[in-house]
């Protein structure tokens, strides 16, 4: 997934701006941008499609017409101006505007009376820092027309949009609803796709751990006890957020993307089993560290253990003919020395030739 490059920024204190403020006040809730927010709009029907790129909110009103699927999906949302406009453009609620523009909502659902408004997080897998990025994605569906906002440009909409362009699949004969599903699915899609490479991740340092443990796994361990908590928290509310979008009886979900919806609530179920199972997975990669640790020093310790044990006897023999008395007869004997090599030699391979029966090396 395509992403803006992220320079040095500052994040926004969520208490610092919002307090003291009435409900419904948009405040943006994240990294400090000076980027533009790009606006693109997709128009379509079974036969009439239109692509627009970076348009004015003037644009996107005008270009809502009957009988015609509108999607405009904004890039930012840093600029609360326009991300109002845009809101009273729409007829969206000031506790809507108030949620798109602060990043750090938990997901939810909510119906109002002419539209319905979704706050998730959206994931993608960085290959080179191998870890998960995340950011906030607000969905809005109403009569004719679905509103989706990002914080960053780039996104997993593009099959989403092939299909538009393409008239590929039932989404050109649909209405706003499916539309709307067909985001959320490419979602929760993308969801499966981090996973499972987080997975592969945790295959590969558990391996590492077994094989050569080392201090960076426990730092690495640590980072990806972070992450899942993090995922945990973003996928969990999404059962209930499903859920309840399929038992809605509201007009703008039809009966047919109903059933899609449901589908959609088992594939949330799915991404929280992996979530739970890698979440134990990790929670056992920390013992397996201390145990591979552990085992590790055993077995230099048990090599010590036997080389000081040779050396024992050895030493003994030297400290006695190292003695500085007149009358040792041994001193005198040509052959004495070698005599005592010789017997150093033997204590020394006999006593390994026994550990090496026991089994101890």
């Amino acid at each position: 997934m395509a992403k803006e490059k992220r320079g040095k920024k500052t994040a926004v204190s969520r208490q610092g701006k919002k307090s003291g403020l009435p409900p419904g006040t948009p405040v943006y809730v994240g990294v400090q941008k000076r980027d533009a927010v790009k606006i693109d709009v997709l128009c379509y029907s079974g036969e009439h499609f239109e692509e627009l790129q970076n348009v004015l909110v003037e644009d996107c009103l005008r270009m809502r017409k009957s009988g015609e699927t509108l999607w405009i999906n904004i890039n930012g949302v840093h600029d609360v101006q326009l991300i109002q406009n845009i809101a009273n453009g729409f007829g969206l609620h000031p506790l809507t505007t108030e949620d798109i523009t602060n990043t750090g909502q938990r997901p939810k659902a909510e119906e109002f009376d002419s539209y319905i408004f979704l706050a998730l997080k959206m994931l993608s897998y960085d290959e080179t820092l191998r870890t998960i990025r995340h950011e906030h994605v607000s969905i809005v569906f109403g009569r004719g027309y679905v509103l989706s906002f990002q914080e960053y440009e780039g996104d997993v909409f593009d099959p989403v949009r092939n299909q538009i362009r393409t008239k590929k699949g039932r989404i050109r004969n649909e209405g706003m609803d499916y539309l709307a599903y067909a985001i959320l699915d490419s979602i929760v899609d993308e969801y499966f796709v981090s996973i499972e490479k987080m997975g592969d991740r945790i295959e590969e340092i558990d391996d590492e751990i077994l094989s050569a443990p080392d201090a960076r796994h426990m730092s690495e361990i640590h980072r990806m006890k972070r992450e899942i908590v993090f995922l945990r928290k973003a996928v969990w509310p999404l059962r209930e957020v499903f859920s309840g979008l399929e038992k809605n009886t509201s007009e703008l979900i039809g009966v047919s993307t109903r059933l899609f919806l449901r589908d959609l609530y088992d594939h949330t179920i799915q991404v929280i089993d992996m979530v739970e199972a890698y979440r134990d997975i990790i929670g056992g990669m920390h013992d397996t560290f201390l145990s591979s640790t552990g085992n590790r020093m055993n077995e230099v310790m048990k090599v010590l253990t036997i080389i000081g044990t040779i050396f024992i006897p050895l030493t003994f023999i030297a400290g006695i003919y190292g003695m500085n008395f007149e009358h040792m007869p041994e001193l005198k004997w040509p052959w004495g020395y070698f005599c005592l090599l010789g017997i150093m030699a033997a204590l020394a391979g006999g006593m390994l030739a026994l550990f090496k029966r026991k089994k101890w090396l």
